[in-house]
């Protein structure tokens, strides 16, 4: 039979085997076209900015998600976060998609690992029907629930006269004392206050208590306390009426106001709060000040002492959700009870996905705002590895960070389990190890920000790596060993670690040199270097956390750029500083300095526009009068790095302090972004290094750095390289924790630690130059170190 033939019998439904995209506009992408094909695997690579992001998530996943919104009624959809629709002229071929991105889980303090996925929810039933003493319902287990929450009546008239009263009473298994937290906050009051000083001569230490201050004098003048009086000599009830009076009205300057003790205050106003949302230096004094101790009662368990009495075979669920998950599947495994079979079935599967995945060193009680990106996105990967669902579009954001080698085929073979089920996989990535098992590889470039957004090659793994992309180019890229490493000038002693996993090492960090801290995931190189190592004067550490910011926030605010170059335009032009914040007195009034027009259209999507006023710029007209160098505040703001490194280095425009932090920028490869640039459009590579360049500037002799290379092209680690190279250069000593080969070869002295994850870790397996690890090759890292330099 003829291919015509054959194209003709094919069944119409058929036909729909590739997703067509055309004419996609989203951030930087440049009116690009691309058929991806479907139930593949198909890897999105490019230099970290060049519109990988802006493609998967932005356009195909983004317009997939909109439309099953739009399919739930316009009641479901107004609690539903709104989505315009992606600027492209063409989406055809779209299925349902699934996003496992890089977004940390949650950080609400009562999230675990059991909670998020369900396992939690699983063995509550479990214990609820096998566990003695019998307690009662599954919730009789939860620590969301609490322990007496009271209970009412009601009465029915049945029409007869007569009426009945039903009693219903709920008990969860919360722990009373700490409310289900698993731990208890304790106040130091010495951060508190002065005891020798009155409140008048400014006793107080709190940030925002002044003297003169609402805040301070609801406490002078309440009529409770002596204002001139010590607080030393205070008598017991002033103490007390002080630190922790019942909120209790008073008249206040012909005011009526709740007056309530220091300590109740603080604890509202402060500790509900989220730390890491609060400024710097309200932050500070929440780490002088309060102290987060396991609760006593509970010991950490947040539940309740009848919750913990029942047990199954002498472990109660307190003792199953603190087992390491590899420990507790197979305690499961070997449960048999006919009576919850499915449940034990289904619960085995779960537990066994950790473990499959690289988590079974992990446990149900820990909290899911401690775990890094990549531990976040495999916890989310669980949910749907045993999902019943097909033809469904996946999308992965740099599946492979946080994995060491060993680990990321493991995560290979999970990804074509899902290709293999008949599923549309989409991974953007940078690990030539994922990359070679695609089957479809779409390269976007060349370059970053505005020199990217176009597709620079489409087609087979084989093809790329014999292209002249960059990508192709580097694909094989490696790094040697080096021949001679820096002497240490001293060592950092770590003795008797003992945090989470760590089995008392000890262990010598060497100073004056790159180190590199190795090993599986969750082997316990955080606890080390983070749980050992004072973050304090003379250390500064670059960890993962997120950068937090709205539209408002851009590389000029987030690293303090715009203040001197506000100073230099108000200097050159006799005016006030605010007036060249958008934020601030320079606004345009029409959009309050956003720039933009917010449309809010009740139940269909908002719309943004661009201000008709200040055409996006974002400034007041009177402002854009006032010039710099022959340029106005707006116009620097749309400035690349580069160029304004060039602008504020020389000539009328030469302003050292904003020159010194866009040299800082360029050092760490952000040459390509603008300076007004919305934070919320930055990928999580450029937010890393932008964190990375604003923490270059702090005083200290130890860097401590949390995989650097996270969403860094194969490109920009040779950068990188010469950036660790260049800080050690300077007199710094370099500690950095990492998975990639190419900084571990560069490094001059490596720790390696394992040999497993969870128990089967927390030891040095290790420690010595790149060169003898790979001749040993006695380690999981040696191994892979050495089939990397082609040992």
């Amino acid at each position: 039979m003829t291919t015509d033939a054959q194209s003709t019998d094919r069944h119409p439904a058929d036909v729909h085997d590739r997703i067509r995209v055309q004419g996609a506009r989203v951030n930087n992408l440049k009116d690009i076209s691309v058929d991806i094909p479907k139930r593949r695997l198909t890897v999105f690579t490019g230099v970290s900015g060049s519109g990988k992001s802006s493609l998967v998530f932005g356009t195909i996943a983004a317009e997939s998600q909109r439309m099953i919104n739009e399919t739930y009624s316009t009641f479901v959809q107004g609690f539903m976060p709104t989505m315009a629709r992606p600027e492209v002229d063409v989406l055809e071929g779209l299925t349902t998609a699934i996003l496992v991105d890089q977004e940390r889980l949650g950080a609400n303090p009562r999230s675990t690992v059991g909670t998020v996925t369900d396992a939690n929810a699983m063995l509550r039933i479990l214990f609820s029907r096998l566990g003695q003493p019998h307690i009662g319902s599954p919730q009789a287990f939860s620590f969301n629930i609490a322990s007496v929450q009271g209970s009412r009546s009601a009465t029915i008239d049945k029409g007869s006269g007569a009426s009945i009263s039903d009693d219903f009473s709920f008990t969860g298994g919360m722990c009373p004392r700490c409310e289900g937290m698993g731990s208890v906050t304790d106040i130091d009051l010495s951060e508190l206050y002065d005891d020798s000083k009155s409140l008048a001569e400014g006793a107080l230490t709190i940030p925002g208590y002044t003297v003169d201050g609402w805040m301070v004098r609801i406490f002078s003048e309440s009529g409770f306390l002596d204002p001139a009086k010590p607080i030393r000599d205070y008598t017991e009830t002033e103490l007390n009426d002080f630190l922790y009076k019942e909120p209790t009205k008073v008249k206040f300057q012909n005011i009526n106001m709740t007056y309530e003790g220091l300590v109740s205050k603080i604890q509202k106003s402060l500790l509900s709060k989220d730390k890491e949302a609060m400024q710097p230096h309200i932050r500070a004094f929440v780490d002088r000040a309060v102290t987060f101790t396991a609760c006593p009662d509970c010991e950490g368990t947040r539940l309740s002492a009848g919750a913990r009495s029942s047990k199954i075979g002498g472990i109660s669920i307190a003792d199953a959700c603190a087992m390491q998950i590899s420990d507790l599947a197979e305690w499961v495994g070997g449960l048999d009870e006919p009576s919850v079979t499915p449940l034990l079935t289904t619960l085995s599967q779960t537990l066994d996905s950790f473990v499959e995945i690289g988590l079974g060193y992990l446990s149900l009680d820990r909290s899911s705002g401690t775990l890094s990106g990549g531990e976040s996105q495999r916890v989310k990967l669980i949910r749907h590895l045993g999902s019943a669902l097909t033809d469904v579009t996946y999308v992965f954001d740099e599946p492979t960070i946080g994995l060491h080698p060993h680990d990321i085929q493991r995560m290979n073979e999970l990804l074509l389990r899902l290709r293999d089920k008949g599923n549309t996989v989409l991974v953007v990535e940078h690990k030539p190890e994922m990359i070679a098992i695609a089957d479809h590889a779409v390269d976007l470039g060349p370059r970053a920000g505005t020199a990217g957004g176009t597709i620079t090659f489409e087609g087979t793994i084989a093809e790329l790596r014999a292209s002249d992309t960059l990508t192709g180019r580097h694909l094989d890229d490696r790094v040697a060993v080096k021949a001679s490493v820096r002497e240490p000038s001293g060592a950092l002693e770590i003795r008797g670690a003992t945090a989470h996993n760590l089995r008392d090492v000890d262990v010598d960090i060497p100073l004056g040199v790159l180190v590199v801290v190795t090993g599986v995931a969750g082997s316990g190189k955080s606890s080390l270097i983070h749980g050992s190592i004072p973050a304090g004067s003379g250390v500064v550490s670059i960890d993962q956390t997120a950068i937090r910011g709205s539209r408002r926030s851009n590389p000029a605010t987030y690293t303090g750029l715009l203040e001197p170059i506000r100073k230099a335009f108000a200097k050159a032009n006799g005016v006030k500083p605010a007036l060249f914040s958008a934020n601030s007195e320079g606004a345009c009034p029409n959009c309050n300095g956003a720039g933009v027009i917010y449309t809010d259209l009740g139940i269909m999507a908002g719309v943004s526009t661009p201000c008709e006023v200040c055409g996006g710029k974002r400034f007041d007209a009177s402002v854009l009068e006032y010039h710099l160098g022959g340029r106005d505040i707006s116009e620097v703001l749309a400035m690349s790095v580069s160029e304004a490194e060039e602008f504020f280095g020389s000539g009328e425009a030469r302003t050292p302090a904003a020159h010194t932090i866009l040299a800082r920028l360029v050092d760490v490869g952000l040459g390509y972004l603008r300076l007004g640039q919305p934070l919320p459009t930055l990928s999580g590579g450029e937010r890393q290094r932008l964190k990375l360049a604003t923490h270059m500037g702090e005083k200290g002799d130890i860097y401590v750095l949390d995989e650097p290379t996270s969403g860094l092209h194969l490109a920009d680690v040779e950068h990188l390289l010469g950036l660790l190279d260049r800080l050690v250069d300077s007199g710094k000593s370099v500690i950095v924790v990492e998975h990639h080969q190419a900084v571990m070869a560069h490094a001059d002295w490596i720790i390696d630690l394992g040999p497993g994850a969870g128990h089967d870790g927390g030891r040095v397996v290790f420690e010595g130059s790149p060169a003898a690890l790979v001749e040993a090759a006695s380690t999981l890292t040696g191994e892979h170190l050495a089939a990397y330099v082609g040992a």
